[in-house]
């Protein structure tokens, strides 16, 4: 493809969805087994053949992909691989007859730019992972296949199960408006978005303070945690909670507490008269900052925080500076277990977010949490291999492929595309397992979760390096398992769940760094006055006309 055009602006999605990746890149694997097959034939000009989900082509289908990729997690990947001699390509090329090349292959931390130089010169791949930016640019300009054919006729029963895991709602929004299937969802559970609190239990123990309910027993104890050594070592080097610059991000962040306080910034929510209003510029967030302000007055943040990003204040976790932290269920697998390798007596225990003014806390939950939407290039000869290459990957996610895809004969799953996951793999699992260890057995336990299973049972058996896996997953005390307790709670839902609005694409970018910058300059000691300038500038600015469509799509959804 050599059409060109420069406006497309890449989503700060694509940024976060990567950083996620690396974080948190295998907590959704591997996979439930497939439903009963379906009955979708393939389009054979009048013939009832079933189409075959994993047919192998009789002459080789050159696809061409673009890479960002990081070092291979496991250490026993041999030194000499690479995205193009992974083992997931050889082996593709081998089961399927598809040859994958990369156009380019860059470090993840240089994709942005450099895919912003693609798309500006038009030289595309066949395949590619967007973010809803992008996806909303792409269809408008014409750039993409229909894939609707390709998905009918090829996608493999468990592919079709995580695609439509809630009943399509979400693979719709990447239909144009004749119905035509643009794009492939890969989306997973929304409570795994859910904010929860992590607290050094072991620091708790040595100050003898109690489990703080209220935010205001957490002011307390965070107080406690900066002037009372609560790591006994005798030096004035800790403080009390961890937060980053970018405080509505994907970790070590202020929604948490933004939560706890019923604000909701950067979400659109239900306001009094039914419509959905902008978190950041509603009185809650105001209190809120004012609250943020007091703590960094009183020393309860990292005086430096405002100049951290998130790989800063996750080196002072690690090195034991900090004991409270608001965030997700998968803390545990990274980094604190990278703080218990450092000091074994770290005992992070996780709680719901604590009750503000007498009333519980409610989390917000996101309508949908997608990771990557995968396209098609128009111009690409074949796109049904690209779900082809889907179905190939959730078949070697099969148990009776373990023996092969082992990172020792070269297999790195984080540099293959596209990539899908069973969106409810760690609560199906955090339950599979829990019943496999109340009866002793794993007799009847689904082979996808028996390596959770058995890290779990070498934990419980005293081997302390499976801290991590088992504290996310699977304590009933641990973080997925306060994610359950969310699920039982009342929330706020994140209402909007559509493509970027016009107004969002040509002025969201420039309203969000106004957001930053106003809310980090009033925590820091600007009058909180400075709040009510800034929801009047946001307004003129597009805040307004942002609303006004963001409204019109939400009518519009609620009327289907």
């Amino acid at each position: 493809m050599k059409k060109k055009y420069g406006t497309i602006v890449l989503a700060s999605f694509l940024t976060v969805s990567m950083m996620l990746a690396s974080a948190c890149s295998n907590q959704n694997q591997p996979n439930n087994d497939p439903p009963a097959q379906s009955n979708q034939t393939e389009n054979t000009g009048g013939s009832n053949k079933p189409a075959d989900p994993l047919e192998k082509y009789p002459e080789t289908v050159t696809v061409t992909q673009v890479l960002g990729f990081s070092p291979p997690q496991d250490g026993k990947t041999p030194a000499s691989t690479t995205p193009e001699t992974n083992g997931y390509v050889l082996k593709l090329k081998e089961m399927l007859n598809i040859d994958l090349k990369y156009l380019w292959t860059v470090p993840s931390d240089q994709f942005e730019q450099k895919f912003s130089l693609s798309v500006a010169s038009g030289d595309l791949p066949d395949i590619m992972s967007v973010g809803t930016t992008d996806f909303e640019k792409f269809k408008e300009d014409g750039l993409l296949a229909d894939l609707t054919d390709a998905y009918n006729n090829y996608a493999s029963p468990r592919l079709k199960q995580y695609v439509e895991q809630d009943g399509g709602a979400t693979l719709s929004m990447f239909k144009d408006k004749e119905g035509r299937i643009l794009g492939l969802p890969n989306f997973e559970d929304p409570y795994m978005s859910s904010q929860i609190l992590w607290i050094r239990g072991d620091w708790l123990a040595n100050l003898k303070l109690e489990v703080p309910e209220s935010l205001e027993e957490l002011e307390q104890v965070a107080e406690a945690f900066v002037k009372q050594d609560p790591d006994q070592n005798g030096k004035d080097d800790t403080f009390g909670i961890a937060m980053n610059k970018d405080l509505v991000t994907w970790g070590f962040d202020a929604r948490g507490l933004f939560h706890t306080m019923g604000a909701y910034p950067k979400a659109w929510v239900k306001g009094a008269d039914g419509k959905l209003v902008a978190g950041e510029v509603q009185p809650e967030t105001k209190k809120a900052l004012e609250k943020l302000q007091s703590w960094y007055t009183n020393g309860l943040l990292d005086k430096e925080f405002a100049y951290k990003d998130i790989n800063k204040v996750v080196e002072d976790v690690v090195a034991g500076k900090v004991g409270i932290a608001f965030g997700e269920w998968w803390y545990p697998e990274w980094p604190l277990n990278l703080n218990r390798d450092k000091d074994p007596k770290a005992d992070w225990k996780a709680f719901v977010l604590p009750s503000y003014e007498g009333k519980p806390s409610m989390p917000m939950i996101p309508k949908v949490r997608l990771t990557k939407v995968f396209v098609a290039n128009k111009e690409m000869k074949n796109p049904e291999a690209m779900v082809k290459m889907a179905n190939f990957f959730l078949e070697l996610e099969d148990p009776k492929y373990k023996d092969v895809r082992k990172p020792e004969n070269g297999f790195v799953y984080s540099w293959y595309d596209p990539r899908f996951f069973n969106p409810t793999a760690i609560a199906d699992g955090y339950m599979a397992v829990n019943e496999a260890l109340k009866a002793g057995n794993a007799d009847s336990l689904d082979p996808q979760y028996l390596k959770t299973y058995d890290t779990a049972k070498k934990y419980l058996d005293g081997d302390q390096s499976s801290w991590g896996e088992y504290t996310s997953r699977v304590d009933e005390n641990g973080g997925w398992a306060m994610t359950q307790k969310v699920k039982e709670m009342p929330v706020v839902f994140n209402e909007f769940a559509g493509s970027p609005t016009p107004t969002q694409v040509e002025k969201g970018a420039s309203l969000d760094k106004l957001t930053d910058e106003t809310f980090i300059k009033i925590i820091v000691g600007k009058p909180i006055s400075e709040f009510d300038k800034y929801v009047e500038s946001w307004k003129k600015l597009g805040g307004n006309d942002i609303s006004d469509e963001v409204n019109e799509w939400y009518a519009e959804s609620a009327a289907k």
